[in-house]
């Protein structure tokens, strides 16, 4: 596994065995690729696993990203890309539950750009309602959300415009706006 392109393209990155189902090269490639730019963004990485995805937005050029992982051995696996890569200053790792940091964030305020989601395949279903509820009051008022579940899954989102949808090997990639009367 490897960042695909961008300041860091073709750097490798460490990965647990068995703890984590990263993204793929090519489901990364197509993601970044529909949502084009990402430069000066604030993100946030929820089931960040080893963070391929927020370290791609980085390399990319986004500002900042913040890690939600609970799984020790992904967290660390994570902790040592950012080391690696050199971006810890732009970075932050949240050892939480994804549900308690959207709470937290949205209590406290915090905004983002863009919203990089990745579940376990098996738990996208039930944490749905969760992102429906809780990422209208962290998303900035042109933010997107990237979505990655099983390619048989499709998610629908209830005051969400879907800006794309598409399912690379065995992953669909869905990107999401919140409708303007849905961000608070």
């Amino acid at each position: 596994m490897r960042i695909v392109a961008g300041e860091f393209g073709s750097r490798r990155l460490t990965a647990p065995r068995g703890a984590t189902r990263p993204t793929s090269d090519r489901a990364r490639e197509s993601l970044f690729a529909t949502l084009g730019s990402v430069e000066g963004d604030a993100c946030l990485d929820l089931f960040a696993g080893t963070g391929a995805l927020g370290l791609e937005a980085l390399s990319r050029g986004a500002a900042s990203c913040v890690f939600c992982e609970i799984d020790p051995a992904a967290r660390r696996a994570l902790e040592a890309n950012i080391a690696a890569l050199g971006v810890g200053p732009r970075c932050r790792v949240r050892p939480v539950d994804a549900r308690r940091l959207l709470r937290a964030d949205a209590r406290e305020g915090r905004r983002y750009d863009l919203v990089l989601v990745d579940p376990p395949y098996a738990a996208a279903a039930a944490f749905v309602p969760e992102l429906r509820l809780r990422l209208p009051a962290v998303l900035t008022a042109d933010g997107r959300v990237a979505l990655e579940t099983a390619a048989r899954e499709e998610v629908a989102l209830e005051g969400f415009e879907v800006l794309s949808d598409r399912r690379v090997g065995a992953a669909r990639l869905t990107v999401l706006r919140a409708s303007p009367t849905e961000v608070r």
